[in-house]
């Protein structure tokens, strides 16, 4: 292989591997709710979560101006709702099609909401169609659970809000912004979660596998984005951001096998191609 391939190659690489860890980690988490419930599991990932974050971007070195505090205080709601209602939906259905379906609810939408292009709703109707392949309906013994569906679709749009006012906090406070959304989405869902889970939560054998699923899911990603981000392009970085239930599925079949039906996998294809297409539509404007 020559040194210029591999140069390119190697930062997709990275990439792959972060977007890998992000996916095993929500399966790490599912195998953890027979003993934690998604409410404890959410607690601790986002209570690590911001434990990591603080270190690294150190927020209480920036005083939060006025303009920022409601961007920020929406960006840490957002989290919290994002990350307890995916916890919740893939409690109840698969995590790859739980992933399809946060995606389609959550960037997917919030691309073609500032579309201007009726070439774009080639990609929503690819997408609307995929979702309609996972729905149960006229389905009496479907094992898709109903519920699940509409929890993904809810930590989709807690994606969306996530997305907005991340970018907005960012602009007017700067990076710290993630570190202290992640404080106030802990701040938030930790008394439920030691509510629903009960001393449980606070068990030595437990801790340490709820400190890895949120390194997996948020410090080791986190990291190796801001290796490869400088060396990709904003179109392709989305692109294979685009491939996340394809792999959310494939780590759910190899950790907690999970078996998808070929309706189900062409459903999440249509939506993974709905994605990069309007990936690619909207870098061409």
């Amino acid at each position: 292989m020559s040194q210029s391939l591999f140069s390119r190659l190697w930062p997709i690489l990275i990439l792959l591997v972060s977007m890998s860890s992000v996916q095993s980690s929500a399966s790490l988490a599912k195998y953890l709710f027979p003993i934690l419930g998604p409410e404890g599991m959410t607690a601790w990932r986002l209570f690590f979560s911001a434990c990591m974050l603080s270190l690294i971007f150190k927020p209480w070195k920036k005083r939060i101006s006025r303009q920022a505090c409601l961007p920020i205080a929406v960006y840490g709601i957002a989290l919290g709702m994002m990350n307890l209602a995916f916890y919740n939906a893939i409690e109840r259905i698969p995590v790859g099609i739980a992933v399809a379906i946060e995606l389609a609810a959550g960037p997917i939408l919030v691309a073609l909401l500032s579309s201007r292009s009726l070439r774009d709703f080639l990609w929503l109707g690819l997408a609307i169609i995929g979702l309609c392949l996972l729905l149960p309906l006229g389905q009496a013994n479907s094992q898709i659970d109903l519920v699940g569906i509409l929890l993904a679709a809810v930590a989709g749009i807690g994606w969306a809000l996530y997305i907005l006012f991340g970018k907005k906090a960012g602009t007017i406070h700067g990076p710290s912004s993630v570190a202290l959304g992640s404080i106030l989405g802990a701040i938030i869902i930790f008394p439920l979660g030691v509510v629903t889970s009960d001393d449980i939560m606070f068990s030595t054998s437990i801790i340490p596998m709820a400190f890895l699923v949120a390194f997996l899911a948020s410090t080791l990603p986190y990291g190796l984005e801001m290796i490869a981000l400088p060396r990709l392009s904003a179109k392709l970085f989305s692109a294979l951001m685009s491939l996340s239930p394809v792999l959310a599925s494939l780590s759910s079949f190899i950790f907690l096998h999970e078996q998808l039906s070929f309706v189900q996998w062409l459903a999440i294809i249509l939506i993974v191609i709905s994605s990069i297409g309007t990936v690619l539509a909207s870098q061409k404007k």
